[in-house]
């Protein structure tokens, strides 16, 4: 489903979070930001609006203007930190997880809860940038979804 009306964001379409925290990102998605390419992603919390997480990959972020992010937070840049654990920085929080091939990340119940996530959620997938994807938990977007339900997609 590419736009919900003219001039809105692109939707790739929805994640469901399975009972297992396992979460599918919609193909397109995958494929757009070559996200499972390095076998490692990073994820933002979402802004107030959306809730949920961003998502990025180091050789997209890195040389970004927001590479500074990495640069400042070597133990985030190298992988050095546990896994899951979110790093506070500049306001926003920052961690690390391992991706699937076919770009399936899991979700320990720490990382759904610091996310105010649940299990059984549907995540709407929305392209944010040139570096990162939005996984968006609330807000007018996904409201704005519920009326497209039948076209949108769930992985």
């Amino acid at each position: 489903m590419p736009q919900m009306n003219k001039g809105g964001k692109f939707i790739f379409g929805k994640s469901l979070i399975r009972e297992n925290g396992a979460i599918q990102f919609p193909e397109q998605a995958v494929q757009e930001y070559d996200i499972a390419s390095e076998g490692k992603i990073y994820l933002l919390t979402g802004s107030k609006k959306t809730g949920g997480f961003c998502v990025t990959r180091k050789m997209l972020l890195a040389p970004s203007k927001l590479g500074h992010i990495l640069n400042e937070n070597p133990q985030l840049r190298d992988y050095t930190c546990k896994a899951g654990a979110f790093i506070k920085y500049k306001g926003r929080f920052y961690t690390w997880l391992e991706i699937s091939k076919d770009g399936m990340i899991l979700l320990n119940d720490e990382v759904l809860s610091f996310l105010k996530l649940e299990k059984g959620m549907k995540l709407l997938s929305i392209r944010s940038s040139d570096i990162a994807f939005t996984m968006g938990a609330f807000g007018p977007l996904l409201d704005e979804s519920l009326k497209h339900e039948s076209e949108i997609q769930v992985f």
